[in-house]
């Protein structure tokens, strides 16, 4: 998706941070405004303004982002997507803001530049239960399970993924075939691929949403000895998406 589809309100007027952060993501070719904030102006904003991302502060002075999310869900048809920044750094406050309707959580301080691949990971303008875009499942699944998209183990995992649906053959080589594969796309080695994907697991099982690893691992989890192997993890989240698009072609 080109980046200037993506439309994007961010609930800071102020010089040091709205508006910076607007124009770091106007440079990459967003449409990005700021606003004042505070929920009255943030809600007319993406009632009338149509955004497809909101970044807003947790808290407000007359009410907090969980509030605000759950207002828009019963106005609106089509929700942006949230991404909530707070200076309270609380993996139960987290749990709580991703549990009632955010996408994104971000604790400051926090760097600008990250800001771009967070908006690009959260846009969404299909609806993914009906979609066999083999690279927007992914994305759905790893970005629900956890995986934050800022590291580089993000995007070689994606892509690890991606490309065993693509050929379940690279399965059955995974280090002589499949890391190098991804290696290449990125300009790095294989072991650097190896090593990202396994800390980029390591984070979704160990910070991630509990709701939603067993939603996708279920009973595979009794195998695991603490987190899956990176081959493990690809080969499940790979399957799954295979049957995925075998079940949505053959009942559409």
């Amino acid at each position: 998706m080109e980046n200037e589809s993506i439309k994007v309100l961010i609930g800071d007027n102020s010089v040091s941070n709205g508006v910076k952060a607007a124009a770091l993501l106007k440079g990459c070719g967003m449409i990005a405004y700021t606003r004042k904030m505070d929920v009255k102006t943030i809600y007319e904003s993406i009632i009338n303004d149509k955004p497809d991302v909101v970044i807003t502060a947790l808290t407000m002075h007359d009410t907090d982002a969980i509030m605000l999310i759950k207002q828009i869900k019963k106005d609106l048809t089509n929700v942006p997507a949230f991404i909530v920044v707070s200076n309270i750094q609380n993996s139960f406050i987290e749990r709580q803001v991703l549990t009632n309707g955010a996408d994104y959580f971000i604790s400051e301080p926090f760097d600008l530049n990250e800001l771009v691949s967070i908006v690009k990971s959260v846009y969404r303008k299909t609806d993914l239960s009906l979609c066999t875009d083999t690279e927007i499942m992914v994305t759905e699944i790893i970005q629900k399970i956890g995986v934050p998209a800022h590291i580089k183990g993000y995007y070689y995992l994606r892509s690890a993924i991606i490309n065993s649906i693509n050929n379940s053959q690279l399965m059955g080589s995974i280090t002589k075939q499949l890391y190098p594969y991804v290696a290449q796309k990125y300009s790095t080695t294989s072991s650097r691929v190896e090593r990202a994907i396994r800390h980029a697991i390591e984070i979704a099982w160990n910070k991630g949403k509990n709701e939603m690893i067993n939603k996708y691992f279920g009973y595979s989890l009794i195998n695991f000895h603490g987190r899956p192997t990176n081959s493990e993890f690809i080969a499940l989240i790979s399957d799954q998406i295979r049957l995925r698009i075998k079940y949505m072609e053959q009942n559409c």
